[in-house]
């Protein structure tokens, strides 16, 4: 796939969010849901970043914070932390997890030409990265969360579901 493809293919509406002072996108169609932030549950000999689980309707959902899976530093909980529901696929099965972000800022509509190739950033995130959405406010770093959520990740998941 030629460069200019894979940018048209990565083209459409991304849910942007922020952690600090950087601005991430995740693909809407890959958006359940956001909620506010609720009571999660901990769990025993699971890694750092997973959180725990939370009852969403009677499902159980594990939630894995993303500054801590991003190796940021901890930040106190406002008003705007909220989990957002995303829908990824593990071993060929869709599967829910919540990620906690400090805020969801927009949808945004990002064209191809908007997108800059992840090889830019060399092996940095390389793989959980799709591209940087060079937007009027700035720029975006589009997540594959498929990636983010990657086989160690989702097999502590799999434990806490």
């Amino acid at each position: 796939m030629d460069e200019q493809t894979a940018r048209i293919s990565k083209e459409g509406k991304y849910l942007t969010f922020s952690l600090g002072t950087e601005q991430y996108g995740i693909g809407i169609l890959k958006i359940k849901e956001i909620i506010g932030m609720m009571p999660i549950t901990a769990l025993p000999q699971t890694p750092e970043y997973l959180r725990g689980v939370i009852n969403l309707r009677g499902k159980v959902i594990p939630i894995v914070d993303l500054r801590k899976k991003f190796a940021m530093p901890a930040q106190m909980e406002t008003e705007r932390t909220c989990i957002i529901v995303v829908e990824f696929v593990r071993n060929a099965t869709r599967s829910l997890t919540g990620l906690v972000v400090d805020a969801v800022s927009e949808v945004l509509s990002i064209k191809g030409e908007q997108i800059e190739a992840h090889s830019s950033l060399g092996e940095l995130h390389s793989e959980s990265v799709l591209g940087l959405a060079k937007v009027e406010s700035g720029v975006k770093i589009l997540l594959d969360i498929d990636q983010v959520i990657n086989s160690e990740c989702s097999a502590a998941m799999q434990l806490a579901a």
